[in-house]
């Protein structure tokens, strides 16, 4: 996608501890009638979303938002027999909020910019040894583990190095505020560096500490 092919005002859906990173894919479940109206309104358009998390402050039906979110093109949609829907979200660019537009929708809509990460939309990925990621691999599989959480390890190595770093970013058990940290690293390299800044908080203590220092 272009950059002039980016929207500036976007629907966004705000979705705790959840982040996306543009050339990544994740399956959503919609089934809050705020959310099924948007889909729909996005479907009859670009079908480009906003994610973004929504910070702790605020309302509880309308909670402050992070400026930094990822707009994220529907690429699959079905609907189920009780009237949920199934998209799977392909991440474009990361954006930053602007203002929040006021509409008589049920769900949200700001205006953002995208100056900051025009970066995402290049094709060529930014250069990582493989050997730079074999600490961060260790110290994940001994988090996940101890989290519980059940990875498919050999799907994840069969991945390009920055598709790697993003689904670990993404898939990981950190705080919104560390994913937030993650998301608005400007590039590959900063994000591998906070990444393993954040691994070695929940390393050094003992997976109890929850928030980056």
């Amino acid at each position: 996608m272009k950059k002039e092919d980016l929207p500036n005002i976007l629907p966004v859906f705000p979705l705790s501890n959840f982040i996306i990173f543009p050339k990544t894919t994740v399956p959503l479940n919609i089934f809050e009638p705020r959310y099924i109206q948007m889909v729909d309104a996005c479907m009859k358009s670009n079908r480009i979303i906003g994610m973004i998390q929504p910070k702790k402050s605020g309302k509880l039906k309308k909670p402050d938002l992070h400026e930094v979110g990822c707009a994220g093109k529907i690429i699959s949609f079905n609907e189920t027999d009780d009237g949920r829907y199934i998209i799977i979200l392909n991440g474009i660019c990361r954006f930053r909020v602007a203002e929040e537009i006021k509409n008589e929708n049920l769900y949200r809509e700001c205006a953002v910019k995208y100056d900051d990460y025009f970066g995402d939309l290049q094709e060529k990925t930014e250069e990582i040894n493989f050997s730079d990621l074999k600490l961060i691999f260790q110290n994940f599989k001994g988090l996940f583990k101890k989290q519980g959480y059940d990875i498919n390890w050999k799907e994840i190595e069969k991945q390009t190095l920055d598709e790697t770093i993003n689904t670990l970013s993404m898939a990981s058990p950190f705080s919104l505020e560390e994913k937030q940290i993650l998301l608005e690293s400007k590039n590959l390299n900063l994000r591998k560096e906070k990444l393993e800044e954040i691994l070695k908080t929940y390393i050094v203590d003992n997976f109890n500490n929850k928030t980056l220092q």
